[in-house]
């Protein structure tokens, strides 16, 4: 009779704490928001450089209505998934095989921790020479980006496989594409997602930032053009809108992942 009662005051008091996040969240966007336009109103800027919220919200009704936005946005939005697909399968494949064998990790493992970190924008150049000035050189940009963030996380999460995984499907004799589709990808499957999730963000800083180096297409030229012209609420509305796609696609595999892990 004791247990009921106890597990509605855990689920009362986890409402509660999930009330109190949503609140903590909304209050420091609240006042993020007001911050903004009172630094808008103050004066103390030149108006164009912080623009107020309600010309930054009318042209983003106006970038919505326009076709053009919506080229650049598919235009991006290819890179950026061929990035991912290209940058992500390397880094997993690359993963699995420096976690299977000790040799390989301590032979070629450093080189990623140093890679890692370092800007990839200066090898844009190369990529440019290898790839060309078109749509290559931006994917190739991207890939770059996500291959290490995901081949890290993937070589971590081989390591803490159990054992006896590995073991039983090696007695069942499968082949090595049985061992990865059966036991090291849904052994692995958290780090493997949020390696994705951390090279999809990388993926889109490194396409974005290529699109405004080099391009004349994609919401990364869209964004550089609006500066050019010192359009900035219409700037800022485009980095919006590429926040919030960024925030809704790293919220959806963040869901995807826990439920993968409730259900499994």
């Amino acid at each position: 009779m004791t247990a009921i009662p106890a597990a509605a005051a855990q689920e009362s008091t986890a409402n509660s704490e999930a009330r109190a996040v949503m609140l903590t969240r909304l209050a420091i966007i609240g006042t993020v928001l007001l911050l903004w336009e009172a630094m808008a109103q103050s004066g103390l800027l030149y108006k164009d450089v912080v623009p107020s919220l309600t010309r930054i919200v009318r042209e983003l009704g106006l970038i919505l209505l326009d076709k053009t936005f919506y080229a650049d946005l598919g235009i991006t939005t290819g890179e950026v998934a061929l990035a991912t697909l290209i940058g992500g399968g390397a880094g997993i494949l690359t993963g699995m095989a420096l976690g299977r064998s000790r040799f390989l990790a301590q032979a070629y493992e450093p080189f990623l921790h140093y890679l890692g970190p370092t800007p990839k924008i200066i090898f844009f150049p190369i990529l440019i020479m290898w790839f060309g000035v078109g749509p290559g050189s931006k994917v190739a940009m991207g890939a770059l980006s996500c291959f290490f963030p995901v081949a890290i996380s993937v070589a971590g999460g081989m390591r803490e496989i159990d054992k006896v995984l590995i073991r039983v499907g090696l007695s069942f004799r499968l082949t090595s594409w049985q061992m990865i589709s059966k036991i090291y990808l849904p052994a692995m499957r958290a780090p493997v997602i949020n390696g994705i999730r951390i090279g999809l963000g990388v993926a889109i800083i490194g396409t974005l930032l290529a699109e405004t180096k080099l391009a004349n297409q994609g919401l990364g030229y869209a964004v550089i053009r609006t500066y050019a012209t010192f359009n900035m609420p219409k700037m800022y509305a485009l980095l919006i809108i590429v926040f919030m796609l960024a925030v809704g696609i790293n919220v959806w595999l963040g869901r995807y992942t826990e439920l993968r892990t409730a259900k499994a």
